[in-house]
């Protein structure tokens, strides 16, 4: 395994801490990228970027934040990581405002909630499950719910694929919509417009989410699914190794680069369990490598461009909601996603 890569994608996380302001956002990008670090520590078995995360989880200690929807609810993995690993109680009042907002938030859908919760867009926007919670809502409780022993939370991670996946994955061929309007009881969009990144979603979060919940009842339909989703986006990959960002649409929509890495990610790690065959190691290998070869030096360090901005469905022109959304480089999830996938390359050598 060529080490290279990991080193470039270690390099883009070094530069993250050396150049952003640690007191980010209380916001679902910056907590999977604060995540993405946690992770990589714990792979290095370093403390590398603790301060960094520290100083972030000190910045809302003094200025407690509102969770109030799915993506505020994300920040919970950092808090979380970081209670665990310097025993500092003022971090579990952080996760404490997670776990109240993922037990007693009002269901919308069977266990799912409303994504944009009580948020002000969520009060414009229809009430709605989207493909994003798999990653911001189920993962942090599966995580919390493991290490605390907790099987309530448990079990309402462990529901989360299951009712997504009923009313967001269309089971003809295994990709997922975006969201679910619940008042209109139908997916959106409606056609078969597939926004890349939010399948990224799925692939790389199901395999964290069954890593977390072991031998649990929703174990085996899990499998299934990501199983099924991951054969879907198989034959999707461009020959460069990446995806676009509206899948299955030629050469008409951009290559998306935090879609690639989640899915290298989803890939190497369903390999790794035992989940996936050697062709998605490879193709996983290929995308990761895909990406870190797109890498641009920069005088601050490594920067990665062609990431699309945040992304919500549209109510009118679906595709173009997708196609025309700008794309930039080092968005904080973009580096998250590539971070992901770098532990997982690692641990495969």
């Amino acid at each position: 395994m060529d080490k290279s890569y990991y080193a470039k994608a270690v390099a883009l996380a070094d530069r993250v801490v050396r150049t952003f302001d640690p007191r980010m956002k209380w916001m679902w990008g910056e907590a999977l990228l604060g995540y993405a670090l946690a992770k990589l520590d714990e792979h290095e078995r370093t403390d590398r970027y603790t301060p960094f995360l520290a100083a972030y989880c000190d910045h809302y200690v003094l200025h407690p934040p509102v969770v109030d929807q799915s993506d505020t609810a994300a920040p919970g993995l950092v808090t979380f990581m970081m209670q665990k690993k310097t025993g500092n109680p003022a971090y579990a009042f952080l996760t404490d405002l997670v776990l109240d907002y993922v037990r007693h938030e009002p269901r919308l859908i069977e266990d799912s909630v409303n994504h944009l919760g009580k948020s002000f867009i969520g009060k414009l926007y229809p009430k709605s499950i989207w493909v994003d919670s798999l990653m911001m809502f189920s993962v942090f409780p599966s995580l919390y719910a493991k290490h605390a022993g907790d099987a309530e939370l448990m079990t309402i991670a462990a529901r989360q694929p299951r009712v997504m996946a009923n009313y967001l994955m269309n089971p003809d061929d295994g990709l997922w919509y975006h969201s679910y309007w619940v008042k209109q009881k139908t997916h959106y969009p409606r056609r078969r417009i597939y926004w890349a990144r939010g399948n990224g979603w799925v692939v790389a979060s199901l395999p964290m989410i069954l890593e977390n919940i072991g031998d649990h009842p929703e174990k085996s339909g899990i499998e299934t699914v990501f199983r099924k989703t991951c054969a879907a986006l198989m034959p999707l990959q461009r020959p460069d190794g990446t995806f676009t960002t509206v899948l299955g649409r030629g050469g008409r929509t951009y290559r998306e680069l935090s879609a690639t890495a989640l899915v290298a990610c989803g890939f190497l790690q369903g390999f790794r369990m035992g989940l996936l065959d050697g062709s998605y190691r490879d193709a996983g290998v290929k995308a990761f490598r895909a990406v870190v070869d797109s890498f641009r030096q920069t005088p601050d360090g490594m920067s990665l461009p062609d990431v699309s901005a945040p992304t919500i469905p549209l109510p009118l022109f679906p595709y173009l909601g997708y196609a025309l959304v700008p794309k930039r480089a080092d968005w904080s999830y973009g580096i998250a996603a590539v971070l992901f996938a770098a532990v997982e390359y690692d641990r495969l050598g």
